[in-house]
């Protein structure tokens, strides 16, 4: 197999577009209504130490991804298994990113345009740069990820100088008390984005200088956690929780209250262009882990099956769901119990006490063999 690597920075970047992603394009905490931005900056903190749970496993054998580690502790045939079920819902995971993007450009920016052709376009574009390599995709968000930051910190000037920001929809602060915070926390923001981050366990190991990943890492969760809370702190105060709760896409709506001088309006294409490389690049992580899923089933490279997968994702984009208001319910009330706590939390978890108990017992082995010798 091609042996690929990513630097440091192009990890960084991978991990912060990741965690933004489809994230920023519907918006998270909403159940904790005002108090959502408290609800996100709790889930930070858990995602830091979701994010050094996965580092763990990886960093107990240096040099192997998810898959492999699972043949060291459970042996091919049960490996190939779990395998299965990972590539399933990591290519699952894929198909509901493309119909987030899907929704966004059918409904609001291309409305003549059939969600059926956008899906295959960003599928495809997708399926291209993985063809190229997971190098190309590190530097495609090395290069664009400035671009987000100037755009949203253009977008949060033209908010402010519009006149149309109240701070006071932030008040008052836990004025439902704590309930609704619990509520939009557990388990939703904990699985939606942080726990998402397991598909990073297929890219940590090809990283150069892996004894920086876990600060690095931990540094794109920081960076991540505040560019969503911040963008959650421009929502409620320009939309109010009303109009937040409403919206399909709140980011969206957020920059079409921008007006200056009924001049300076529609910045939609701002917008547009963070969510998009959000969107390009989760689904694009997601995408890989499952591709090197199959690459190790199949023992071929697995670019040999990018752009098939491309095509069976734009397909079942579309299939997955009715419409927008049945994706939206499977997501937030199905999704999260029945395929993110078992694949992001209870299989990792069994995985790390056998690869505890299979290195221990690699260790006593080896150290009773000197002792004999």
């Amino acid at each position: 197999m091609l042996k690929e690597n990513i630097s440091l920075s192009q990890l960084l970047t991978l991990m912060i577009n990741f965690l933004l992603g489809s994230a920023i394009v519907v918006g998270v905490g909403g159940d904790a209504k005002k108090d959502a931005w408290i609800a996100i900056a709790i889930a930070v903190l858990f995602g830091l130490g979701i994010m050094l749970f996965f580092y763990f496993i990886v960093s107990r054998i240096p040099g192997k991804n998810l898959f492999e580690i699972m043949e060291y502790c459970f042996k091919r045939p049960i490996a190939i298994i779990l395998s299965v079920l990972y590539i399933i819902y990591f290519l699952y995971l894929t198909c509901r990113i493309v119909r987030d993007f899907g929704e966004l450009i059918a409904s609001a920016i291309l409305p003549s345009t059939p969600i059926e052709v956008i899906s295959l376009t960003i599928s495809l574009l997708m399926a291209y740069i993985l063809y190229l390599g997971l190098e190309v995709l590190g530097r495609t968000s090395e290069i664009f990820t400035p671009y987000l930051f100037g755009f949203l910190f253009l977008l949060t000037i033209l908010l402010f100088a519009s006149g149309n920001v109240n701070l006071h929809e932030l008040q008052p602060v836990l004025g439902d008390g704590v309930q609704p915070v619990l509520k939009a926390l557990f388990p939703t923001l904990i699985v939606f984005p942080f726990g998402e981050l397991i598909a990073f366990t297929l890219i940590l190991p090809v990283v150069t200088n892996f004894k920086y990943c876990l600060r690095v890492s931990l540094l794109g969760v920081v960076i991540a956690g505040g560019l969503l809370l911040f963008a959650m702190f421009l929502m409620i105060v320009t939309l109010g929780v009303d109009a937040l709760l409403r919206s399909n896409f709140p980011m969206l709506s957020s920059a079409r209250e921008v007006s200056i001088g009924n001049f300076i309006e529609r910045i939609d294409a701002l917008v547009v262009f963070i969510m998009m490389l959000g969107i390009l690049i989760k689904g694009s992580v997601f995408m890989f882990a499952g591709l090197k899923g199959l690459e190790y089933t199949f023992q071929l490279p697995y670019r040999y099956f990018s752009l098939p997968v491309g095509m069976i994702v734009s397909v079942f984009s579309i299939l997955i769901s009715v419409n927008f208001g049945d994706h939206w319910q499977e997501g937030l009330e199905l999704v999260p119990y029945l395929l993110h706590l078992p694949m992001q939390f209870g299989f990792p978890s069994l995985l790390l006490l056998a690869l505890i108990w299979k290195l221990r017992k690699k260790n006593s082995n080896s150290s009773g063999k000197e002792m004999k010798f």
